[in-house]
């Protein structure tokens, strides 16, 4: 995907009011932009219109583009009565909302969790760490985001996404967003991109491949003194074609789209200082299913 002069579009078809937040560029995101002919960018987050961002994240989506407690008991026979309410929730047409079964993770790529369960449940969890990778602040370094690629996605997909992710991360995009030319922030100011999963649907699932539909908030802005663009969150879903290669679940492709979003509270916005402690305090997570 690729940016055009006012952000990332999105699979759907093209926008002219924002950012999404994968991946930064047309893909997540996530959250990050799109590309135009039907190629994209992962998640997305908020983007600017011609008054400020509202939804930056976009990963480059193939052919092309973070809060659930892991039950860290063992999968299997031992599923008890978490078993039996998962398939009453199949049988009601959906997914548990409490965390399930089966451990999520093993190990870590990187920054990246990594040695996901060969099953649903680890396709879904494999589905939302890969959001927040794409979704962060790190996609907007050359070389933190070639990292990311490279572990998100299989090895063919992460070389035909370098490239055009590149080209999307260009010098002028990254000064829309307050960004030197290495992606880095002003002194005296904090960058913020982040992904929030909110959960998780599995739209197929067999042996070797999995379709994950990821429903996340993003949250993306310039929050120091003078900033013209404040932290602001959108909404999206991003979804996900994965494989199994090499004993773990990577992303193959990825498309997005806005909403489901819901109204606004009444919770008055935070000053420019609270949300940059507030960005250095509390740390991510890493999901499970």
């Amino acid at each position: 995907m690729s940016p055009d002069d006012d952000g990332y579009g999105n699979d759907s078809g093209r926008s002219n009011d924002g950012y999404s937040t994968l991946g930064g560029t047309r893909q997540t995101r996530t959250r990050l932009p799109d590309t135009q002919g039907g190629d994209g960018y992962g998640p997305r987050r908020p983007a600017r219109n011609s008054r400020s961002l509202f939804t930056v994240l976009g990963v480059v989506i193939l052919l092309l583009a973070a809060i659930a407690f892991a039950n860290m008991g063992g999968g299997g026979g031992d599923n008890g009565g978490d078993g039996a309410r998962g398939s009453d929730a199949k049988k009601a047409g959906s997914a548990p909302t409490a965390a399930t079964g089966t451990k999520p993770v093993t190990g870590k790529n990187g920054s990246i969790p990594s040695g996901y369960a060969h099953d649903e449940q680890g396709a879904q969890s494999a589905a939302s760490n890969f959001a927040v990778a794409l979704g962060s602040v790190e996609m907007f370094k050359k070389d933190a985001r070639h990292a990311i690629v490279d572990s998100v996605y299989t090895s063919e997909a992460a070389g035909k996404l370098r490239a055009p992710q590149d080209a999307a991360y260009s010098p002028t995009f990254l000064d829309k967003l307050g960004l030197d030319a290495n992606g880095n922030a002003p002194q005296g100011s904090t960058f913020v991109s982040r992904t929030v999963p909110v959960g998780t649907k599995l739209e197929s699932f067999d042996a070797t491949t999995a379709k994950v539909s990821v429903w996340y908030m993003g949250l993306i802005g310039m929050s120091g003194p003078g900033s013209t663009d404040p932290v602001r969150t959108s909404w999206k879903t991003w979804t996900v074609e994965l494989t199994w290669a090499n004993k773990d679940w990577k992303a193959v492709s990825d498309s997005q789209k806005d909403g489901p979003a819901p109204v606004p509270g009444d919770v008055a916005a935070s000053s420019s200082d609270e949300i940059s402690k507030a960005v250095e305090e509390y740390g991510g997570f890493t999901y499970a299913r």
